[in-house]
């Protein structure tokens, strides 16, 4: 197998996690290169509905090895509560089956509350966080006052590193944010017992991934939020900290370019947004209340309701493009069922102008509206199909419009929420 990275290819939720949880099963690694525990990537086994947070979805398969890389960064105490839930999930979670980077940035509990106090700030134009502190820790990392898993692991240099952040986040809790200072020693005795509870994790996974490379292992990487989320490529300032595409894969992991052979994107077969930011294709009404009901989208980290809509090709183009995504999985086609009219957006309108660009500023993507073509439904159920040749012939024009409007051959589709209900269109890596 050769070495992939999956993105998602629209704002997240687009169901990762299960496809990593199909490709998993045929590589040997599968690292995780960004975000954190604001992610929550749902697989469903023998009807059991697991949610990860921090650990890549190949902990699923036995015999995979899974990576948290350097791009990630961390919650210790929920880190080590994913793994006692794995654990008694019955699931094998140990140090020979699961590495954390030593390079990795460390959330701690002033991150949280810096988070939490700007949004409530924010009011009406706040940015729709998780308020798990993802940015704020990113922000000091960029700013050189972070705290790395190496740092957690010495107890001379934690206590070093966080006397000195400590003292400039408190400053800025009080005077700025108008909230309580964080202890010191209270947060100084909590995080050494993570550190203590993680070191068995712990190594250089730079140095790990490129030598497994060279013994012709193949890795999976995977991303955590959508491509439209990116810092750089999404629709700031409403984006993650982080490089969620697929440049991200070799920042967030120390892995070159030169290895990574194949970029596979992930698109729902319509479209959803959690927090706020522009959203052309958007459904309010009935439509969209309905769209969110049968598809179930609420967020697996937050348990918000997500925004429904149409597909967006002019978003899923841009990310391919900027990607270079060869082939995509296109999830829970299933919840389409029913519909007597489906629409695909295929261009915006703009102030009187047409155009098929994603734009750079959201402001501008505020102001567009969509432009669709409206497709036949169809009613029959697909949790009977198996083969392409099941799928009801609205259903194959559906996705070829989706190939033809985003340049992209759609390899999977998804038509239920357990890991057998997918039919392969074509071979996912030539």
């Amino acid at each position: 197998m050769p070495n992939i990275v999956l993105v998602g290819a629209q704002w997240g939720d687009e169901g990762k996690g299960r496809v990593v949880d199909l490709i998993a099963d045929k590589v040997d690694v599968v690292t995780r290169y960004q975000g954190g525990s604001n992610a929550g990537h749902t697989i469903v086994i023998n009807g059991e509905t697991i949610v990860l947070h921090h650990i890549p979805s190949g902990i699923l398969r036995q015999g995979r090895l899974s990576v948290i890389g350097n791009g990630v960064v961390v919650d210790p105490g929920v880190l080590l509560e994913e793994i006692e839930r794995l654990r008694s999930a019955g699931y094998v979670v140990h140090e020979e089956n699961l590495k954390l980077s030593d390079r990795a940035h460390v959330v701690m509990p002033y991150h949280k509350e810096i988070d939490l106090a700007r949004e409530d700030a924010m009011g009406g134009t706040r940015i729709g966080t998780t308020g798990r502190g993802i940015g704020p820790v990113y922000e000091d990392k960029i700013a050189r006052r972070g705290i790395k898993i190496s740092d957690l692991i010495d107890r001379g240099t934690l206590e070093k590193r966080l006397r000195s952040s400590l003292e400039e986040r408190n400053l800025y809790l009080t005077r700025v944010l108008d909230r309580n200072p964080i202890d010191f020693e209270a947060v100084f005795a909590e995080y050494l017992e993570y550190g203590e509870k993680l070191r068995p994790f712990v190594t250089d996974t730079t140095k790990l991934l490129n030598d497994l490379i060279s013994q012709r292992k193949s890795i999976l990487f995977e991303g955590a939020q959508g491509v439209l989320l990116d810092v750089d490529f999404g629709t700031y300032p409403y984006v993650t900290s982080s490089n969620s595409g697929s440049g991200g894969a070799c920042t967030g992991t120390g892995v070159g370019p030169t290895n990574i052979d194949h970029v596979f994107g992930v698109a729902k077969a319509y479209t959803t947004r959690v927090g706020e930011g522009p959203f052309p294709s958007e459904l309010s009404g009935e439509l969209g209340l309905k769209l969110r009901e049968w598809g179930g989208e609420y967020g697996s980290t937050t348990g918000r309701p997500r925004r429904c809509g149409w597909f967006d090709s002019v978003g899923v183009k841009y990310s391919a493009r900027i990607n270079g995504i060869s082939g995509l999985a296109l999830t829970k086609l299933d919840v389409l069922s029913s519909f007597d009219e489906i629409k695909v957006c295929v261009g915006y309108l703009c102030d009187g102008e047409m155009i098929s660009d994603f734009p750079s500023n959201s402001e501008v993507l505020k102001r567009c509206t969509p432009v669709y073509e409206e497709m036949d439904g169809w009613k029959e159920d697909l949790s009977v199909v198996r083969e392409p040749s099941d799928l009801p012939i609205q259903a194959m024009a559906y996705i070829e419009k989706i190939e033809e409007t985003t340049g992209v051959p759609v390899n999977i589709v998804s038509i239920g929420a357990s890991r057998e209900r997918v039919v392969y269109l074509k071979e996912l890596f030539s």
